[in-house]
């Protein structure tokens, strides 16, 4: 090399170098170019690449759901949001990164003499002079969109449409992807502002194609669906991947369907079907295209969907084709081969998905509307674990789900015992020709389900020893994927399961608390004498259960070999029998359930009129189906004249004939109730002259008239709570405070020494409403008289929780529990309120994540519970009292949490007051102690939550040195390595990458 060469080169690197130092101080056509390179082959190269990365695995994980219209874009299905999350990530951290060194705000100066023009102003009010940068703010937005941050992409793209207001192609695609993240977002109003304010005549040419996006997607999410397939149309032109391309035919099809088109829906299925797409989008092609071409063409679609039906390449997709072949026989009118077609699609289904989902939801639809509650129960149950709660239609789901629950119970119970007692009826030949058939159809069922698990079995293991062929099939599925992952609770597919798998232990129950129990209420309200009756007898028949006895009455476990061989093959025939009569396969089975004695009779009668009174009801105040409700009740006043709430069933008969606007009918039921049950709480109701007016207004009467008695009975005025407690009888004799009635009512003749009519209430409150808050109150003073203490009149505050005490008369009277003012011991955090008044899951949640992004060095235990009719949220943890006012103090300070706990008591306490707070000493009482013996003292200024309970020396262990992998692509002056400059266009719309 030649000294003028060598000197060359070094004026040129020189001059690099020059210019990389003053870059961020000019804006000079240089310094434009060179930042422009940088942030061309620097840090954007490698947020492309990873954005390229996710869309393609994006892509390839998607799973639309074909039995709604899918979405225009991927990533507006819920499940394919955290798809390629990581690269995402990546793309979003270089575009920002790119931004922050390479933006040139600074104006350029002016040197030029002529006079300024349009373009010359335009370009020195410009916000940006780095003409590649927009790209990055770009990539930043579009990252943020596909990885389902669309409120952030929407913050993006209309802080880009402000940044280059100036230029109309940078501002018009920018405010494309605006509207396209409201519209995902489902903010259809802003999108339309958008839309509204982007004019088609002001808009720049390069910025046309990217509004055909943003137009299709807005009117197909307002249900334009006209308009929407306009724009579509330009899509499918301008798309140029070919999984997409195939989505938006398919999506076409969808609206040309539901525009009534059905022959350019079946072009558009075509066009699916001729890209070649995956075979799952192929096939619903295929489904789709058989039922917009049903109509004229039933038998022939129906006799090509069977057809894919036999195809092994569809075993996977059984449920769709049976669904498809239902849907066509609805269009037909024919709800027989429908349901026949449904039902089977559910008997063939290998997956747990969406699609058996809508399947079920379609058929329970079809038994709710025909009354067949037991089927449509069963259809519902299994449909809402494998539906999105979001979906349209889930809600009614969920409620006529809970319903049938309530309900079905009842009408199954009515059914079987009318079919036992039509058995019984029935001569012996016919009944056992009845009891055969149902074996039959048992031992056929068993075999056909024998028969699907062996070749569940046998598929199973040719896949797991790589015998699959190319045959491209999922395992069945267990659950489905928007559910995966998720809280037990808040997974429907789990709790469906487990709600399935209780009922067949447990059998259906009401959803209350203490489900196993007999007594639920809080007290015995037997007598000592008649308990220990009851436990000797209980004893007795534990030690000799019926398991133990012989035929003769002789323990078989005491005297094992005291039998003769006569005996033990007695015995053995007996065991025989009992085997024999528990086996569904054999007749005894089912002629042991056969009433054919009275008794047996008479107790069948029973669980029939049980369940007739209360669906009855249900049909009547759940289900809104009067005329069912009508024949049900009727029936049970009819045939079981005798049943003990016949009064009740007629007061719901008069409510029902009302309802009907049959005053006559009405009238009649009243007549007959006050005949018959002239003494009945409902007579009473509906002969009150006040009664329609209570109908209407009753709540808020009795609601004012209980506050006006507990004012009275709080002021000591026993003669207007009296008055008061008598009206409330005679008038609101059901009403929802009656239960508060009868206690004040209890301690008002407390007051006067009558201690039996004190007790004679309470245990009315309990043995009648055990259900009720109040009735833990009265079982407490009840329990009490019975542990032997005595009651002394005064007055009492209901409403006044924190001057409860709870005194534990079990223990030792003579030991005292005393409140404690040590300071360095275990304290707690504790929130008292009154149940129900505060959202405990929301306070829970907000108060462990304010934990876990306050406290770095600390963990702290949140438990709640509930004692005595005050709810707690105890945060235990602090080592000593100066820690946990330290928390309280923080806590308080911060805003969201101040307000979150705002309806809860702040209580500050060791864990050895904690032992006694509630019991030995009211929160009024440890409030007053608090005051006066700890609060005083002054605590450490020192930040004590924020150093950590004990502290590890830990070895540092010598590691390599890394750079990032930014850095390592730089050279020594910032160039990227191997890389060659280039000038950069100051606008370049070429690469489909941006659209």
């Amino acid at each position: 090399m030649s000294v003028g060469k060598f000197i060359s080169l070094c004026l040129i690197v020189m001059s690099i170098l020059m210019t990389f130092s003053c870059a961020s101080k000019k804006n000079t056509s240089r310094t434009r170019f060179w930042k422009a390179f940088y942030a061309r082959y620097n840090t954007f190269y490698n947020g492309k690449q990873a954005f390229i990365d996710a869309t393609a695995e994006q892509e390839s994980g998607n799973k639309d759901d074909f039995t709604e219209m899918i979405p225009l874009y991927m990533v507006g299905n819920k499940a394919t949001r955290g798809i390629g999350t990581n690269n995402y990530d990546r793309a979003i951290e270089k575009a920002e990164k790119d931004i922050k060194l390479y933006s040139i705000k600074k104006r350029p100066e002016w040197t030029k003499k002529r006079r300024k023009t349009a373009k010359d102003l335009e370009w020195l009010n410009r916000r940006e002079y780095n003409p590649f940068i927009w790209k990055a703010w770009m990539l930043l937005g579009k990252s943020q969109f596909y990885k389902g941050q669309f409120d952030e992409s929407a913050a993006t793209f209309s802080y880009m449409a402000r940044l280059y207001n100036t230029q109309p192609a940078i501002s018009g695609i920018s405010r494309a992807w605006l509207a396209i993240s409201y519209a995902e977002l489902d903010w259809l109003y802003d999108a339309e502002d958008v839309i509204t304010k982007m004019g088609r005549d002001s808009m720049d040419y390069r910025a046309v194609k990217m509004w055909d996006y943003a137009y299709a997607d807005y009117y197909i999410r307002s249900k334009k669906y006209a308009e929407g397939a306009e724009y579509l149309r330009k899509v499918i032109k301008h798309e140029k991947r070919r999984k997409q391309k195939a989505r938006e035919w398919y999506l076409m099809g969808q609206l040309q369907a539901q525009l009534g088109n059905r022959d350019a829906a079946y072009k558009s299925f075509s066009h699916v079907i001729r890209l070649n797409p995956p075979y799952e989008l192929e096939f619903n092609a295929r489904i789709a295209q058989t039922e917009v071409l049903a109509q004229g063409k039933a038998k022939q679609m129906i006799r090509r969907l069977k057809r894919m039906a036999r195809n092994d390449n569809n075993a996977e997709y059984l449920d769709q084709v049976y669904y498809a072949i239902g849907n066509i026989y609805m269009a037909q009118k024919d709800t027989v081969n429908a349901i026949s077609a449904y039902e089977k699609g559910n008997s063939k289904a290998t997956r747990s998905g969406t699609e058996k989902g809508v399947l079920l939801l379609t058929l329970g639809d079809l038994y709710w509307d025909m009354e067949r509650y037991s089927d449509a129960q069963r259809c519902y149950a299994e449909a809402i674990g494998l539906l999105d709660k979001e979906r349209d239609g889930y809600k009614q789901l969920d409620k006529r789900s809970k319903v049938l629950d309530e309900l079905v119970p009842y009408t199954d119970a009515v059914h079987l015992q009318d079919s036992l007692q039509w058995l019984a009826s029935i001569s012996e030949a016919e009944r056992l020709a009845a009891i055969d058939r149902v074996i039959e159809a048992l031992k056929k069922k068993e075999k056909e389900e024998e028969r699907a698990r062996q070749e569940a079995e046998a598929e199973e293991t040719l896949a797991r020893e790589g015998a699959s062929g190319n045959k491209n099939r999922t395992t069945t599925a267990t659950a489905t994927d928007n559910t995966s992952g998720t809280f037990y609770f808040y997974n429907t597919t789990a709790v469906t399961q487990g709600k399935n798998t209780f009922q067949k232990q447990w059998g259906k129950r009401e959803n209350v608390d203490d489900w196993q129990r007999a007594n639920r209420t809080v007290v015995n309200l037997e007598t000592d004498e008649e308990e220990g009756d009851e436990d000797e007898e209980d004893m007795a028949e534990d030690s000799l259960s019926t398991d133990s006895i012989g035929p003769d009455g002789v323990p078989v476990e005491v005297l094992p070999d005291t039998l003769s061989a006569e005996e033990k093959a007695r015995n053995d025939s007996i065991a025989l029998a009992d085997s024999v009569a528990s086996d569904p396969h054999n007749r005894e089975y089912y002629l042991a359930q056969i009433p054919f004695t009275e008794e047996q009779k008479a107790a069948s009668d029973v669980i029939i009129m049980d369940g007739l009174f209360h669906s009855g009801v249900i049909f009547k105040d759940k289900l809104d189906n009067l005329p069912l409700s009508r024949k049900t009740l009727m029936r049970l006043l009819t045939q079981y004249p005798t049943y003990e709430k016949n009064d009740e069933a007629w007061y719901h008969m008069f409510l029902l004939y009302s309802r009907l606007g049959e005053q006559l009918e009405a009238q009649r039921c009243l007549d007959s109730l006050k005949e018959k049950y002239p003494q009945s709480d409902w007579t009473i109701l509906l002969s009150d002259p006040y009664f329609v007016e209570n109908s209407r207004f009753g709540v808020h009467i009795e609601d004012s008239l209980y506050a006006t008695t507990y004012d009275a009975f709080k002021a000591d005025k026993s003669d207007d709570v009296k008055a008061n407690i008598k009206l409330s009888e005679t008038r609101f004799p059901l009403g929802a405070n009656r239960p508060k009635f009868i206690f004040i009512d209890g301690l008002t003749v407390l007051g006067e020494s009558d201690v039996a009519g004190c007790i004679e209430r309470m245990k009315t409150i309990v043995e009648k409403y055990p259900t009720n808050e109040i009735a833990e109150l009265a079982g407490m003073i009840i329990k009490g008289v019975q542990q032997g203490r005595t009651l002394y009149g005064g007055r009492f505050d209901l409403g006044d929780i924190w001057s409860r005490r709870s005194i534990d008369f079990s223990a030792d009277s003579t030991v005292t529990d005393t409140l404690t003012d040590e300071r360095e011991t275990s304290y707690v955090f504790l929130l008292a309120f009154v149940p129900d008044s505060v959202n405990a899951n929301q306070l829970l949640y907000d108060l462990a994540k304010y934990n876990f992004t306050s406290f770095l060095v600390r963990n702290f235990d949140i438990t709640v519970d509930e004692a005595d009719g005050i709810g707690r949220m105890i945060v235990s943890g602090f080592l000593n009292y100066d820690e946990a006012l330290q928390y309280a103090r923080k806590l308080y300070a911060d805003e969201g949490m101040a307000e979150a706990i705002s309806g809860c008591k702040r209580v500050i306490i060791s864990e050895k007051n904690l032992r006694v707070l509630g019991i030995r000493y009211s929160y009024d009482d440890y409030e007053d102690f608090f005051d006066a013996q700890i609060a005083p003292v002054e605590i450490s200024t020192e930040d004590l939550l924020n150093i950590p309970e004990t502290i590890e020396q830990i070895e540092e262990e010598d590691d390599e040195d890394s750079q990032g992998e930014d850095e390592e692509q730089y050279d020594e002056f910032g160039f990227p390595m191997n890389a060659t400059p280039q000038r950069q266009n100051s606008f370049d719309f070429d690469d489909d990458f941006y659209f």
